[in-house]
């Protein structure tokens, strides 16, 4: 674990050292006092920018007030239910989250993590088609439950078993990096197919869903081509899948609409949200269709969690979803994002080790290369940068994998001004680990 970094932490570094288990990685030398806006306060008194807004979660930024005041509004009221009674927040949100998603997506299920939505998802899935195989990306997360496990390869799975049979998994695309070629270009229609064809040659007959994010946040912050999604959602149906859009990441603004996957004209079976919806708090939703809830109802589907529907954080969401929509927040997302892109952009034509720049709005992928022309991976130049960015008073996430991709998901609030300083952080850290590795 990180060790103090300031002597009056030392009491606080001792108790955690002795009593937390530690969920894959190393603590960051920092501990957390308060938050505001897109600051953090380490308990010794630093601030530090925060690109990664929480878990890519607080999107409005840090104790936003209007949804402080929710939540001490309905905690006063009404905060937990047995999941089987309801309130009006859950009805409420139910009722926003239907009228907001395309198509004819408007039965809602609400839970409280994304790993929850997704689980639930491929069950309804597994459910309505009476299959049971899987197919997901070489890159994607959906969560640490077992089948959101099971269609996530972008983790490790060492030390606790299989993955549940029928998982399956498709080459994530590569636009940065091509597998298949096409002339000068990228061949993804060549791809698609050939993950298909090794998905037919090993299946039992039995599909049931292909879930897939519409950009593969921890995989890379990897974009996939105009026509992918609808383009693999084609193969999957024509197989008798259902498809799952897992939007935890990129839902409610983040890229400049409300979906992100209606960039690419397609309308999935299930959409899946968690991380935005609750802006900080932990909330979840499955959003399908009529006919798939009533098929599955038919069959008796059954997810019971004790913190299905549950007041308090559906309260939130909905107050979320409310700002995002009132502020035009989608809409300030794309100009912030265009800015944060220009500042890039300008880094990159001073430094040939940023080899790409990639993303929507203000979710983007900044990829550190030893040199632009070999585009061999820098891991540790980036998490050079990362430790330097942290001393200077900026909070980024690089991505694991050995890639070298930093993940920039800044609240969707985040001022120019702020944007600029983290920019200027950035750019002088990156400056001083190529100098002084």
């Amino acid at each position: 674990m990180a060790q103090p970094m300031d002597p009056e932490d030392t009491a606080l570094w001792e108790k955690a050292n002795r009593h937390l288990v530690r969920y894959g990685h190393y603590f960051q030398p920092a501990i957390i006092d308060s938050a505001h806006g897109a600051f953090m306060t380490t308990t010794d008194g630093r601030r530090l920018l925060d690109f990664a807004s929480g878990q890519m979660s607080t999107i409005l930024g840090h104790g936003h007030p209007e949804i402080t005041e929710v939540i001490r509004d309905q905690a006063g009221k009404l905060v937990h239910l047995y999941s089987q009674l309801l309130s009006r927040p859950v009805i409420d949100l139910a009722e926003t989250l239907a009228r907001i998603a395309p198509g004819a997506l408007e039965r809602v299920l609400l839970l409280s993590t994304g790993g929850e939505s997704n689980e639930a998802a491929l069950r309804m899935a597994k459910t309505a088609t009476g299959g049971y195989e899987v197919l997901a990306l070489s890159r994607s997360w959906h969560g640490v439950t077992q089948g959101a496990a099971s269609a996530t390869y972008n983790s490790s799975r060492h030390g606790h078993g299989p993955a549940t049979p029928g998982s399956f998994v498709l080459p994530a695309p590569t636009p940065y990096r091509p597998a298949f070629r096409k002339g000068d270009g990228y061949d993804w229609e060549a791809e698609l197919d050939y993950g298909f064809d090794l998905y037919d040659r090993q299946s039992t007959g039995s599909p049931a869903a292909l879930i897939i994010e519409s950009i593969l946040s921890s995989g890379g912050v990897i974009v996939p081509p105009k026509g992918y999604l609808k383009g693999a959602a084609e193969r999957a149906r024509r197989r008798g899948m259902m498809v799952i859009v897992d939007e935890a990441q990129t839902g409610l603004g983040r890229t400049g609409r409300m979906f992100d996957h209606e960039y690419d004209g397609m309308v999935p079976d299930f959409v899946t949200l968690s991380k935005t919806l609750g802006a900080g708090l932990a909330l979840s939703a499955v959003i399908t269709t009529s006919a798939i809830e009533e098929r599955c109802f038919e069959r008796k589907f059954h997810f019971y969690t004790t913190h299905a529907s549950d007041p308090l954080p559906a309260a939130v969401g909905l107050k979320a979803i409310e700002i995002v929509l009132r502020d035009r927040l989608a809409k300030r997302a794309l100009a912030a994002g265009e800015r944060l892109r220009a500042g890039f952009e300008t880094m990159m034509q001073r430094f040939e080790q940023v080899g790409d720049i990639r993303g929507r709005g203000l979710l983007m992928g900044i990829e550190l290369v030893k040199d632009r022309h070999s585009k061999e991976p820098a891991p540790e130049l980036a998490h050079c940068v990362m430790r330097r960015c942290f001393d200077c008073g900026l909070s980024t996430s690089v991505i694991r994998g050995g890639w070298g991709v930093f993940r920039i998901a800044p609240p969707i609030t985040i001022t120019d001004a702020e944007i600029d300083l983290g920019l200027s952080i950035f750019e002088q850290t990156l400056k001083d680990c190529l100098a002084n590795p």
